[in-house]
């Protein structure tokens, strides 16, 4: 999380640090991503079961239940997940199609702190009257803007390529992020109807066997 917070406030330097370390893909899973990803969803689960959360004009101020928060955080998990490495793999084909020679931990390591100041903006879901489209937009741009320092230094592109891989890769991560985003928050809307009611009724039962 200071690492995220470091990117928006000193990006250079911070990604300089990055760089030097040379942290390996696992150890930037299990160390950076996945705790940055755990505070962000405890915080936000914590204010829907709270505080609730406003679902529009039909629907009102809603307050969530311990089964519905665990089962949307886990999906805000797993779908951020899937947005890193996704969005890795498209980073390090597009620095092909430039005539890079990249890694898939470089493009790991440039996509997964490179979104990691979207992904704390999430905080702010926590309060009620927050629109996720807002903390959406706002992380988004800050992302875009710090990895205009980041790509250059993680891939080391040839420097005729670097903007244009720069640009291409905030498009590409910026349409998978919101559709990401777009899931959950339809998940939360309760959008997904007969399914949705399924998933949350196994794990309210899961959670009331353990409480046994």
């Amino acid at each position: 999380m200071i690492k995220a917070i470091l990117l928006v406030f000193d990006p250079v330097n911070t990604w300089d640090d990055i760089v030097q370390d040379r942290r390996e893909l696992p150890f930037m899973v299990a160390f950076f991503l996945l705790p940055l990803l755990a505070l962000v969803c405890a915080v936000e689960g914590y204010g829907m079961m709270n505080w609730g959360k406003w679902l529009g004009s039909l629907t009102g101020l809603k307050k969530f239940t311990v089964q519905e928060v665990v089962v949307y955080e886990i999906l805000q998990l797993l779908v951020s997940l899937v947005v890193v490495f996704v969005g890795a793999k498209l980073l390090k084909a597009l620095g092909e199609t430039f005539h890079g020679r990249h890694t898939y931990t470089q493009a790991f390591r440039a996509v997964a702190y490179g979104l990691s100041p979207m992904f704390l903006l999430r905080l702010l879901d926590a309060f009620p009257s927050m629109p996720w489209w807002v903390t959406f937009a706002i992380g988004m741009m800050l992302s875009v803007a710090i990895m205009y320092h980041g790509v250059p230094r993680v891939m080391e592109p040839d420097p005729p390529h670097a903007f244009g891989l720069y640009l291409t890769s905030s498009l590409l991560l910026a349409m998978t992020t919101g559709l990401g985003r777009f899931l959950t928050a339809w998940w939360a809307a309760g959008r997904f109807g007969k399914v949705q009611a399924a998933v949350q009724s196994f794990v309210g039962h899961l959670i009331t066997q353990l409480h046994l």
